[in-house]
């Protein structure tokens, strides 16, 4: 199955609706796809095919620097969800619940606008990791979403921001308070603009196609 799927967006996926069935009984030679990529890393692709009316295999090779092989394993298990189905000249599409489950929205920023927004964004973290007040300072930084692609309008990209505490004999990441903390240092480094959407950071947005805001 894909890896954690599909946790950071509150979904699951892979749960069977007659409950899980044990290894005797699986049939011989119908065992189910089987994919290793982090189930974010996929639904961040899904995202971006809002606005699509097809897509390949290979646009999901290049979007999250996959092989062909691993491509065509991911797309296989998302068939089986019902998140994408097949075009009549082989491409893919992605389906009402494909677009529901990856969050994604109807493109309507201009890549202007966008730019504008990770560049004031940038100009905000550089700030603060200049700051040697502020508690947490920003270690990575990445874009990532549609409007990496060729677009009239595009969805607001999602930042993946990576902290880290200044006082580092005091890092409470794990408890309770600490990620509170996070989370208001994060809602307060977006500020109240809608054109980019701000998330804590995971090692596959940087395996991925990006932009490095740091």
């Amino acid at each position: 199955m894909i890896a954690g799927m599909l946790k950071p967006y509150g979904v699951r996926v892979m749960a069977s609706r007659r409950g899980p069935k044990s290894a005797a009984s699986q049939p011989v030679g119908h065992a189910e796809p089987t994919s290793s990529l982090p189930a974010a890393a996929v639904l961040s692709f899904l995202k971006e095919t809002r606005g699509m009316p097809n897509w390949n295999l290979r646009d999901l090779a290049r979007s999250l620097r996959i092989s062909a092989a691993e491509a065509k394993r991911a797309t296989a298990l998302l068939e089986v969800q019902g998140y994408i189905g097949r075009t009549g000249d082989g491409d893919w599409l992605t389906t009402g619940s494909g677009n529901a489950v990856s969050g994604s929205k109807r493109p309507r920023f201009t890549p202007e606008a966008v730019t504008a927004g990770l560049s004031a964004l940038a100009e905000r973290i550089n700030v603060v990791n200049q700051d040697r007040k502020a508690r947490f300072r920003i270690a990575r930084a990445v874009a990532f979403g549609d409007f990496l692609s060729n677009r009239a309008r595009v969805q607001a990209p999602d930042v993946g921001i990576q902290l880290i505490r200044r006082e580092h004999e005091d890092d409470q990441r794990d408890s309770a308070t600490g990620q509170v903390a996070r989370s208001q240092f994060l809602k307060q480094l977006r500020g109240r603009t809608a054109v980019i959407a701000i998330r804590p950071y995971e090692e596959w947005m940087s395996s991925r196609t990006h932009r490095s805001l740091v």
